[in-house]
């Protein structure tokens, strides 16, 4: 029964905890047992924090006896993307120029995740400063997709999903800044969820692009998705209760999202919304032209964040950096500071105009991601795979942090291919509602 618990949901886990079915140090002896035995362990995991994670579950052990948990999620077994500062662990954001950086004190989020009870098992890998959603890193570590051996992970956020995928957490945390969270999760079967830009706290977080940058979990359910995102806000969770798609209304974005689709991810998608509907889920088609406005901005806006501030560390020494990546920083030399305010100044028109003509939808929906994870062998040889293959993974999931939205990605069912919902900026609680919903009438 306990090798079961490695592939139960974080919320299962911690009702079993507070039925007195678990003993949340056993289940963290039993996670870290795993982890160490593990084929993957080393490309999965960064860092395993072993002493960290049983003083932790043991803390949580005395709550539970003493019948003082701390909420649902207390004692229960987590892993950090290795880009969230955590005290005495190295926190290196898959790169070298952070090499043997050792943080004093934990990001906001680990800290308040800490407070509700949840054990840290350790750092996972990434790509390289979170800038590629292929997960393919030759720095530090590539880890493998559930579904492919031979195919990429997702990124940035790649050992946050196959932590969980593998059996190796019961949740993932990592960031989204393109789709860092949401593509990991869609190549590997999970649920992943991105709340709206600084509704969790960066603060102790390696950035990208401060602008964009968020944070959210990698897990086996929304309602996993609900509780872990109020544990790291401090606040309470979503009310999933009786939570269906009966008379929402759901908008197929046809504008570019729905553009050159593989086939699973065309038939996971039309499968999932087959589904929706038979679970009386009203589905329509739309065209939102603001979104094909604003995909040319994203080269400007999200590039310059990114080079400068990164721009002096990396230049002093580029050869440490992976050219694909070393590639993206620079190119966000190119635009002047007028491209930039002049970009911030048309998005914000255009997020206004996607909120008025989605604004009778409970989401947007569309494909996480319009391809299969690619080989990364090929990744690796062939420049222009690489750049055209990063760029359509990304396509789709951009869209929700142009527009400002709050965005999640669900299992349809096909293996790595997910569904996406948008919901709109602010309204985190409602889409995971609607979330919940879709998840159910998937389950049928």
């Amino acid at each position: 029964m306990s090798q079961e618990w490695l592939f139960e949901s974080a919320c299962e886990l911690g009702r079993g905890i507070g039925q007195g079915e678990i003993d949340p140090l056993r289940l963290t002896e039993i996670y870290l047992e795993a982890i160490d035995g593990h084929e993957y362990r080393d490309r999965i995991y960064s860092a395993v924090t072993h002493d960290r994670a049983l003083a932790e579950a043991k803390a949580a052990s005395d709550r539970a006896v003493a019948g003082q948990r701390l909420g649902l999620l207390d004692g229960v077994p987590i892993s950090w993307k290795d880009l969230f500062d955590s005290a005495g662990t190295k926190t290196e954001a898959g790169t070298a120029y952070l090499k043997g950086r050792v943080p004093t004190k934990d990001a906001v989020v680990l800290a308040n995740a800490t407070k509700a009870g949840l054990v840290c098992l350790g750092k996972t890998h990434m790509s390289e400063l979170a800038f590629s959603g292929l997960g393919y890193n030759p720095i530090t570590a590539t880890p493998p997709n559930v579904n492919d051996p031979e195919g990429a992970p997702g990124g940035s956020s790649s050992g946050a999903a196959t932590s969980v995928a593998f059996g190796l957490a019961a949740c993932g945390i990592g960031s989204d800044t393109g789709g860092s969270v949401r593509i990991p999760s869609a190549w590997n079967d999970l649920v992943g969820f991105k709340p709206t830009h600084n509704a969790l706290s960066l603060e102790g977080v390696v950035p990208l692009s401060e602008t964009f940058d968020t944070v959210g979990p990698l897990c086996r359910s929304v309602e996993d998705a609900a509780y872990m995102t109020a544990a790291m806000s401090g606040k309470k969770a979503a009310d999933l209760t009786a939570a269906s798609v009966k008379g929402h209304r759901f908008m197929i974005l046809n504008t570019i999202a729905m553009d050159d689709l593989s086939e699973e991810p065309a038939e996971g998608f039309q499968n999932a919304v087959e589904m929706i509907k038979a679970a009386g889920g009203i589905v329509t088609e739309g065209e939102v032209s603001e979104v094909a406005d604003a995909m040319p901005i994203a080269a400007c806006l999200f590039t310059v964040d990114a080079y400068a501030h990164w721009q002096d560390v990396i230049e002093k020494q580029p050869d440490l950096m992976f050219k694909e990546i070393l590639d993206r920083f620079r190119s966000g030399a190119v635009f002047s500071g007028l491209d930039y305010v002049k970009g911030w100044k048309r998005l914000r028109e255009l997020r206004a105009g996607y909120a008025a003509k989605t604004a009778g939808y409970d989401a947007v929906i569309m494909p996480s991601s319009p391809i299969l994870p690619p080989n990364v062998e090929r990744l690796a040889s062939d420049h222009d795979y690489y750049v055209s293959e990063n760029l359509r993974t990304l396509r789709n999931t951009r869209i929700g942090n142009l527009m400002g939205l709050t965005a999640m990605t669900l299992p349809t069912g096909v293996p790595s291919c997910g569904i996406m919902l948008c919901g709109a900026a602010g309204q985190d609680s409602r889409l995971l509602r609607v979330g919940a919903g879709v998840e159910a009438a998937l389950a049928e």
